[in-house]
């Protein structure tokens, strides 16, 4: 007879009864009923989970897969949990956050999709346990601290249980361009905005950042004053102007005060990185701001002209711009007065196109200077008068063409007599006492000779020829030719008022055209 030998599942199996004293066995029980009152049916139904779309849910996790997560919530099925519903970071692989046993809460996105499959969220999840606590710190005023995840236009997303937004322009006291380097980072941060409906947290790490820093800032406020020269670093450019580091502070130089010219944009003037000097306008302590100045360390371009310039002298200068009322004169660096239309000529003009055009160089005289008001009125019809020159043109055409009190008085070949030639039209400036005769020519020619008040234009020659052309006169005129023994021309010769041509020859020609008459 073989041995009985048992398994050992048989020896670690509960007995299948027991006996009393007097030895009557009693079987085990097999079951029992515990339903109580319930149906089988019942029973079975109180066994499963009942999820609406929207509710909080704990499970355990049952598998992990790249592609999703399966979640015991005691459903009639495992729940899913797509990867993109796993966290709030992207390309996050599924093993780097839950594993296999552990418990996490989920809420149900689908109760069955197409599939039949129940769809849950471990994001979302997070998301409504962390709005009540971003709420909670917010009206306490408190602080948040998380990972910077990632890098998006305009500033960084920081994980504080939720996605929340830090600006570039709050990262630091001092506007930051490169981000990247913040990434992987934990920071600090207040919350200055919160919109639980839009999903939108807003951070600010500059306001942390100023609020422990709070006694540093205060005292170095203090220590400024209006009107002190600081020596800064620009930090950063805007349209509207320059910010520059004092070194604990950034200040802002406005646009209209980084140069005494016009500005269109502050990166003609300066950029990031450059050390300029700056003058502090205003400190205002309750805003916590910095007014300052680059072009008051600057010399004043009117204070100069003004100082060098005196009503009534001629300058140099070349048209900018033409408007209605008349030309724009560029006189100086950053310097333009206004010649009216009423003084761009002598005669009536009724648009300064008729006068002058853009970028023309011409003499005007000064005839206002406004400093106050930064106003220079000039007249063209004036500078055509003459007058004094200003020492630095009477240095550029030469002292000795000039009188004590700066009044051209000439000068042999001399750049100031060319250049006062070419103002006017003429070819020479003659000296009035040369007057030059030639008794012995065969011709005599005599061409444009205007007079304004009464001129008398004789011309004879005896055994030659003569002719006078366009000799207009103004008020009285008498034109007188006579020759004997020869020809003599008369063309064109109008008269305004009353003018008498008479013409004689004996024993010659005579001929006379086109003679008009005006009274």
């Amino acid at each position: 007879m073989s041995e009985l030998t048992l398994t050992p599942s048989a020896l670690d199996s509960p007995p299948m009864g027991t006996f009393d004293e007097s030895g009557e066995y009693t079987p085990r029980p097999i079951t029992e009923n515990d339903l109580g009152s319930l149906s089988l049916d019942e029973a079975y139904s109180a066994t499963m989970v009942d999820v609406e779309n929207g509710q909080l849910v704990e499970g355990t996790v049952v598998r992990v897969d790249k592609d999703e997560v399966l979640l015991d919530i005691g459903y009639k099925s495992e729940g899913v949990i797509p990867p993109r519903e796993l966290s709030i970071r992207n390309g996050v692989d599924p093993n780097e956050l839950v594993t296999v046993g552990e418990k996490i809460e989920a809420v149900v996105l689908q109760r069955e999709d197409k599939e039949g499959r129940l769809l849950l969220s471990k994001k979302r999840a997070q998301y409504e346990r962390a709005w009540g606590r971003i709420e909670e710190i917010k009206e306490g005023d408190g602080m948040v601290s998380g990972a910077v995840i990632e890098v998006v236009k305009g500033g960084l997303i920081v994980d504080i249980g939720l996605r929340g937004f830090l600006p570039a322009s709050l990262v630091e006291l001092r506007r930051v361009r490169d981000l990247q380097p913040y990434i992987g980072t934990t920071i600090d941060a207040k919350i200055i905005e919160l919109d639980k409906n839009r999903n939108n947290v807003v951070l600010s790490r500059r306001a942390w950042l100023e609020e422990t820093q709070k006694e540093q800032r205060e005292e170095f406020l203090h220590d400024l004053r209006p009107g002190e020269l600081r020596k800064g670093v620009v930090s950063s450019v805007v349209n509207f102007g320059a910010f520059v580091d004092l070194g604990g502070m950034d200040g802002l130089v406005h646009v209209s005060e980084l140069s005494w010219k016009h500005v269109d944009h502050p990166g003609s003037v300066v950029a990031v990185g450059d050390e300029i000097e700056v003058q502090v306008l205003e400190v205002d302590l309750s805003r916590e701001r910095i007014s300052l100045s680059l072009k008051a360390t600057q010399q004043d371009p009117w204070q100069e002209f003004a100082g060098a310039h005196q009503v009534g002298e001629l300058v140099y200068g070349r048209v900018t711009k033409l408007v209605p009322f008349g030309s724009f004169v560029q006189v100086g660096d950053g310097i333009e007065g206004l010649v009216h239309i009423s003084e761009m000529s002598a005669h009536h003009v009724d648009l300064p196109e008729q006068v002058v055009t853009p970028g023309e160089e011409l003499w005007v005289k000064i005839i206002d200077l406004d400093l106050q008001r930064r106003r220079i009125s000039l007249s063209i019809k004036q500078a055509a008068e003459g007058g004094v020159v200003a020492a630095e043109y009477q240095e550029h055409f030469g002292e000795h063409a000039y009188d004590d009190e700066g009044n051209f008085i000439g000068g042999d070949s001399s750049e100031g007599q060319e250049a006062w030639a070419e103002l006017y039209g003429e070819d020479e400036i003659a000296d009035p006492e040369e007057a030059p005769a030639e008794e012995a020519s065969d011709e005599a020619v005599v061409e444009d000779a205007p007079t304004e008040e009464s001129d008398e234009d004789v011309a004879s020659a005896e055994g030659g020829e003569q002719v006078v052309e366009d000799a207009p006169t103004e008020e009285s005129d008498e034109d007188v030719a006579s020759a004997e023994g020869g020809e003599q021309v008369v063309e064109d010769a109008p008269t305004e008022e009353s003018d008498e041509d008479v013409a004689s020859a004996e024993g010659g020609e005579q001929v006379v055209e086109d003679e008009t008459t005006e009274t």
